[in-house]
């Protein structure tokens, strides 16, 4: 009987003294939920930071875009195109048709075909390089297209600087006739450089018709130059949802956790 009451007097004495084991706080799931809503709430706020100063470019290129043309001086200053970027310029000169280039390939509203860019020599002796617009697969292979009138003409354009190149466009090869991406720079030396007065100035042409008459153009083989419209992309509204929903869902699955620890690191009474 007394051996009993020791036994048992010993089991109260070591149910009491039970210390469950307990998960660290420090494992490396929480150490990454905790890291992860930081991060991609900084990353969220550079992106808005980001939206903001893009929205505000756009609003700026759209005022200039709508302001009065203006027309070129005869030694354009290259250093400041970049400000002058989706301005409206009027040009007078002559088609220099024998270096013409077509840049492509290009899809318009789900016609393939190319953009045809022709230096324009104008009445003061210098030449600029104009972008007069997309012409069709079938006229730029047959080499069909509409040239343009051969005495002076007069256009309407925006101001334009070389295409950004990304990783997947391959390198324009000039002596075939073969231009994937406007580089200003080589298009100007191919249509004679300063020898030839020619200014690595890039000038699209502003297409202000009806979209009856543009699908005219497209059937003859007219160039059909740009809408007179900004054509930034701005992205940046759909990285600040996905990253700021990236922090809440991430910093929800942390509070889960922690919760789901708490729960497991209270003590519990021992099974009788």
């Amino acid at each position: 009987m007394k051996t009993r009451r020791w036994l048992h007097s010993e089991d109260s004495q070591a149910a009491k003294s039970y210390t469950a084991r307990k998960n660290s706080w420090f494992s490396p799931t929480i150490f990454v939920l905790g890291f992860i809503p930081v991060f991609t709430f900084a990353l969220g706020t550079w992106q808005m930071q980001r939206l903001q100063w893009k929205v505000a470019l756009i609003d700026e290129l759209q005022e200039k875009l709508h302001r009065e043309p203006i027309f070129l001086p005869k030694r354009v200053s290259l250093s400041v195109v970049p400000e002058f970027v989706y301005r409206r310029v009027l040009l007078r000169g002559r088609w220099d048709h024998e270096h013409s280039m077509l840049l492509g390939p290009r899809v318009r509203e789900g016609s393939h075909g190319y953009h045809v860019v022709t230096p324009l020599i104008r009445s003061d002796g210098s030449t600029v390089l104009v972008d007069r617009g997309f012409v069709a697969k079938e006229f730029a292979d047959a080499d069909t297209f509409e040239r343009g009138e051969a005495g002076e003409v007069e256009i309407l354009g925006m101001l334009r600087t070389s295409h950004t190149r990304n990783s997947f466009t391959p390198d324009n090869k000039p002596t075939e006739g073969t231009w994937y991406w406007a580089d200003v720079d080589a298009m100007a030396n191919y249509a004679g450089g300063e020898a030839k007065h020619v200014q690595p100035v890039f000038v699209e042409q502003i297409y202000e018709g009806s979209s009856q008459d543009a699908a005219s153009c497209l059937s003859k083989g007219i160039p059909l130059g740009h809408a007179a419209s900004v054509d930034v992309r701005n992205a940046h509204l759909s990285y600040v949802i996905t990253w700021f929903s990236l922090s809440a869902f991430t910093t929800s699955m942390l509070a889960r956790l922690v919760l789901k620890r708490r729960v497991q690191n209270h003590p519990r009474p021992l099974p009788r």
